[in-house]
């Protein structure tokens, strides 16, 4: 199964996250099919979320998944717009 999910990536305590279209048994820091956008929960409000929506309907379109914290961060951008 094809999920939307993030990746983690940055310093220790410093966290910084890609949200990424993933095949469901891939490792959570493995190889992504497509980067649709990123969040980075140190940043200030306006700047924490960036998401390709387009891609992302596409991607649900063709069945893929997104997990819970991505369905709030995915929310969150559509509510920004």
């Amino acid at each position: 199964m094809v999920k939307i999910r993030l990746k983690r990536l940055g310093a220790k305590r410093r966290p910084y996250y890609r949200i990424v279209v993933m095949d469901s048994r891939t490792p959570r820091d493995g190889k992504a099919i497509e980067e649709v956008g990123f969040y980075h929960p140190v940043e200030a409000q306006d700047k924490q979320v960036k998401v390709d929506l387009e891609r992302v309907d596409a991607w649900i379109k063709n069945g893929a998944q997104p997990t819970d914290t991505v369905k709030k961060l995915l929310n969150r951008a559509k509510a920004s717009k």
